[in-house]
């Protein structure tokens, strides 16, 4: 089989699909002088590979996995389905021999928060547990070392659920869907069928989890089969409609509902992670959780502890009464919205990327209201500076070093600096992560 492409995920299907006797063969276009760590570990394992270029060895194969950086509408990938060859995801291959039970949670916005929480929640639970997939840790890298006793908490992404075939989570959650990637896809409408197909294999014994709150969520995962658990933090919304099973917030209260009976979990001011967004996170969290056997008290008890996830509405440090911010992994419209909501104070915000298609008209109003000045980085700014030169004051920068600086001398006493991009990052950085990691180093040193 070939594998199309070489970063963490094609790596790890390798690594797996060697080990269980298969001829593997890898293809990537990046440079071969850019890729000496991947050729040293293909070289110890045996697997051949080219680099610099795809050929047609590709498709002398008997299927491929395609790593999510490659678009489903590529040439390649659209050549070997039209030959006839099967197209899996990492995640598909992972399944195939992952013999613990798979909590998958996906959306547009909070998967890493929900995936990383409802890994502390079970862990704590005394079950071994391994928190992986888009998250950035293969499930390919895991699946041997853990049996039915285990539990496998996977964060997976559109492209992931594009090439599933048998994967087939036991709790499937999806958090909301909103506008992303639409580079990547014909229309909004593919993206959200691509959302939905994390319940596509489940039977009626399986757990689906769903934000009520969610129009398009809702419409669809009401008509699922499976035992269903709705969450809201809309008040009221359980209580008029009596939801036999699922989570809710209520006068500043969390409750579990089981068999339509309500259980006070917690007072939501106890959820350590802060913000409308997380409250919802933290509903998903625990009803995932739940459905693998968490108890009410460890559920509460993490949920008191969380901190939260690197790179998401972080902090980094104060200096000069500024607060700054790392919320590297907003990148979406939508992520961006409810970082903005976050903060009473104003804000200096550092954003731009590599553009998705983006509809930022969503903004308009919060940037007018809370946003001092924009610092916009990477192949976005001009799009971006258009967009918003009417809403607030707007500055070009060259670089994220060339922003930190000017965002420095932008804010007042008071301010918050916050990397809120609301775009990729691929345009000057490895990954959204890289992207964090330099703004954290460079405000450090100011």
């Amino acid at each position: 089989m070939s594998i199309l492409g070489a970063a963490r995920s094609g790596m790890a299907a390798a690594r797996l699909l060697k080990s269980q006797g298969a001829e593997v063969f890898v293809s990537d276009k990046k440079p071969a002088d850019q890729a000496a760590q991947e050729i040293h570990t293909l070289d110890g394992l045996g697997i051949t590979y080219e680099f610099g270029a795809h050929s047609d060895k590709i498709f002398n194969s008997d299927f491929i996995v395609v790593s999510p950086g490659v678009p489903s509408n590529s040439n390649l990938v659209q050549h070997a389905m039209k030959v006839g060859l099967n197209v899996y995801s990492e995640v598909e291959v992972a399944w195939w021999f992952c013999r613990a039970p798979l909590v998958a949670i996906t959306g547009s916005n909070g998967k890493t928060t929900t995936t990383t929480l409802a890994g502390k929640i079970l862990e704590r639970s005394g079950r071994k547990t391994v928190v992986a997939g888009n998250i950035g840790y293969p499930i390919s890298d895991y699946v041997l070392d853990v049996d039915e006793n285990a539990v496998v908490v996977a964060e997976v992404s559109s492209f992931q659920l594009d090439h599933i075939d048998t994967f087939k989570p036991k709790v499937a959650v999806l958090l909301n869907i909103t506008p992303d990637h639409l580079d990547r896809y014909e229309n909004y409408q593919a993206y959200v069928n691509s959302k939905f197909r994390i319940f596509m294999n489940q039977s009626a014994s399986d757990y689906s989890v769903y934000n009520r709150d969610d129009e398009t969520v809702r419409s669809r995962c009401e008509e699922l089969s499976t035992i269903k658990l709705a969450f809201s933090t809309s008040e009221g919304a359980f209580g008029k409609e009596r939801i036999s099973c699922g989570a809710y917030a209520e006068d500043g209260k969390v409750y579990l509902v089981n068999d339509g009976e309500s259980e006070f979990l917690m007072n939501a001011r106890d959820i350590r992670i802060r913000g409308i967004h997380n409250l919802s996170n933290s509903l998903a969290a625990s009803l995932a959780a739940k459905s693998m056997g968490a108890s009410t008290e460890i559920i509460a008890e993490t949920l008191r502890e969380f901190p939260g996830v690197e790179h998401r509405l972080e902090p980094v440090r104060e200096l000069n009464g500024v607060r700054y911010v790392n919320d590297s992994k907003a990148t979406n419209v939508d992520a961006v919205w409810y970082a903005l909501g976050s903060f009473e104070s104003p804000i200096v915000l550092i954003a731009g990327g590599k553009d998705k298609g983006n509809d930022y008209s969503p903004l308009f109003d919060l940037v007018k209201r809370k946003v001092r000045a924009m610092i916009l980085i990477g192949q976005a700014a001009p799009k971006m500076q258009k967009e918003f030169v009417n809403k607030t004051k707007c500055i070009m920068a060259t670089s994220i070093e060339d922003a930190v600086g000017k965002a420095s001398k932008e804010a007042k006493e008071g301010d918050v600096v916050l990397l809120s991009p609301a775009c990729a990052s691929f345009d000057m950085f490895q990954d959204y992560e890289h992207r964090g990691r330099e703004f954290k180093r460079l405000v450090m040193e100011l």
